[in-house]
């Protein structure tokens, strides 16, 4: 079933990246809270059943998360329950022998198993592993997460960062950042680009597919708005596009 139209169906590790300020985090959120409300994002299908999501924050502190979603730090946005922001707790230390990935994977765990939530978003990539770009580290961390996806009948969302890019070419898999590696271990991928006829105008584009075929391609991209009417912000999908007008003459 679909999570979010064609970019993202139940049972698969996603990626979705961006370079940064692009609104990756923003879109996540979106996502994560229309599946616990089991509401769609308008412009946007969705086939999945109103659950719990996990949502793993290693990039917000708590203030900036509520700057987003209130006005001015009053009437904050009404999250549903089955939203749930994790955040590492950086007094915890440990004297395992693990590594820091691997501790920060067995608490990922921990907290499914206890929550018993199917839908985990991860933001972001970066974070659990600091070298994702070097394909040798990017991939037992890869590894990690398929196998938790498989033991536990998970759906992965996983955020990750592009390098600096040519902005006149359009997305490709090459601009993830590790790419050749991460892009095998995952099912799915989608990328945020930027307008630059418009700055405040963002497309999505389905950079790899396995469940379905190709709806957001470079000739039919999702143009959206970052917008925020009211206490939430997020992304307001306007219309389908070609890739080719919003890039750099």
């Amino acid at each position: 079933k679909m999570i979010f139209d064609q970019f993202w169906y139940e049972g698969e590790v996603s990626i979705l990246f961006a370079d940064t300020n692009l609104g990756k985090s923003i879109l996540a959120v979106q996502i994560g809270n229309s599946i616990s409300k089991g509401m769609p994002i308008k412009g946007f299908k969705s086939e999945t059943t109103k659950q719990k999501v996990l949502y793993f924050d290693f990039e917000l502190t708590d203030k900036q998360f509520q700057n987003r979603y209130s006005i001015n730090f009053e009437n904050s946005y009404s999250f549903d329950d089955d939203f749930l922001r994790v955040q590492i707790n950086p007094e915890t230390t440990s004297n395992s022998s693990l590594s820091e990935e691997e501790l920060i994977i067995k608490s990922l765990e921990e907290t499914i198993i206890k929550t018993n939530a199917k839908i985990i978003i991860i933001d972001n990539l970066t974070y659990l592993k600091n070298e994702t770009e070097k394909a040798r580290n990017a991939s037992p961390l890869m590894k990690l997460l398929r196998a938790l996806k498989n033991k536990y009948d998970l759906s992965i969302l996983i955020l990750a960062h592009t390098p600096k890019r040519d902005q006149s070419k359009p997305l490709s898999k090459n601009d993830l950042q590790g790419s050749k590696m991460i892009i095998n271990f995952c099912d799915s991928c989608f990328a945020i680009g930027e307008s630059q006829k418009d700055s405040k105008l963002r497309y999505l584009k389905q950079i790899k597919v396995r469940q379905s075929e190709f709806k957001f391609d470079t000739n039919n991209v999702a143009l959206c708005q970052i917008d925020k009417p009211l206490n939430f912000l997020g992304f307001e999908f306007l219309d389908f596009s070609s890739e080719r007008e919003h890039l750099k003459e």
